[in-house]
């Protein structure tokens, strides 16, 4: 298990693939931990050094006072690449980690060789979506993130999914009610707050969007959305809920290798 030191507490990361390939991070959703990616892991690191990681609030990594801010995670990525020491990489987020993914294609885009962002959106749901959400996992604690766990079903996969594989997603939606209500909620205000609808133009790196046709959390308009602003950009989509790369598992893994070994 490996960890690497933050001014504040430590991060918990992963490394698979070749020592000297190209590296690729992958960012975690809300709500999950760096197991999310598992399905993408043997076909990656073919390819790429595979650099996943607990986000902040996830997982074995931190857990400090929130709220968080996306600038903040974005921070805890470029720390985790210089403790490494890594110049650049590619980098691929879902959901949360899509959020971070677009800000460090604004912020930090000399850091990164091409981008991928997930079930995302340049702004996520409003505060009425979140704020009763923060309050009932502050107030209810790990109960609240059972309860979270038990309707997520619905959120992150197709039924026709969920009933074919409940194995897959009951490990996947497992993840959440281990998730730190703290953590979570601190999370969550780092989503409600970031807004990155007027900032996209400033992504330079080469870009993939991905979207999930049955995503009711980021539908396929905010996916195109990004797309539409960010000139050069690629925009795939599949039919899939929010966790697209568990329930389209191959086809997204094909897809995202295309776009990163394209020349």
């Amino acid at each position: 298990m490996a960890f690497v030191q933050l001014a504040d507490g430590e991060l918990h990361y992963q490394l698979d693939g070749p020592v000297d390939a190209p590296v690729l991070v992958l960012s975690n959703s809300l709500g999950t931990d760096l197991h999310m990616w598992d399905p993408q892991i043997a076909a990656f690191s073919e390819h790429f050094r595979v650099l996943r990681f607990d986000t902040r609030g996830h997982g074995k990594s931190l857990v400090t006072p929130g709220p968080y801010t996306i600038e903040q995670l974005g921070h805890d990525v470029l720390a985790l690449l210089d403790a490494l020491h890594i110049e650049r990489a590619h980098f691929c987020g879902l959901s949360m980690g899509g959020l971070i993914g677009q800000w460090l294609g604004i912020n930090a885009g000399s850091r990164l060789n091409k981008l991928i962002v997930c079930n995302t959106a340049a702004k996520i749901a409003d505060p009425s979506v979140w704020n009763p959400r923060i309050e009932t996992v502050l107030r209810d604690g790990a109960a609240a993130m059972v309860a979270l766990r038990d309707a997520s079903i619905a959120r992150w996969f197709t039924p026709d999914f969920s009933a074919a594989n409940p194995a897959a997603a009951k490990r996947i939606t497992d993840m959440l009610a281990a998730t730190s209500p703290q953590g979570y909620a601190a999370n969550c205000a780092a989503v409600r707050d970031a807004d990155f609808r007027d900032q996209l133009s400033a992504i330079k790196a080469p870009l993939l969007v991905i979207a999930g046709t049955e995503d009711a959390v980021t539908p396929p308009s905010g996916g195109h959305f990004i797309q539409e602003h960010v000139a050069g950009s690629e925009y795939a989509e599949f039919y899939a809920a929010h966790l697209s790369n568990v329930q389209a598992d191959a086809a997204f893994s094909e897809r995202v290798l295309a776009f990163l070994t394209a020349r």
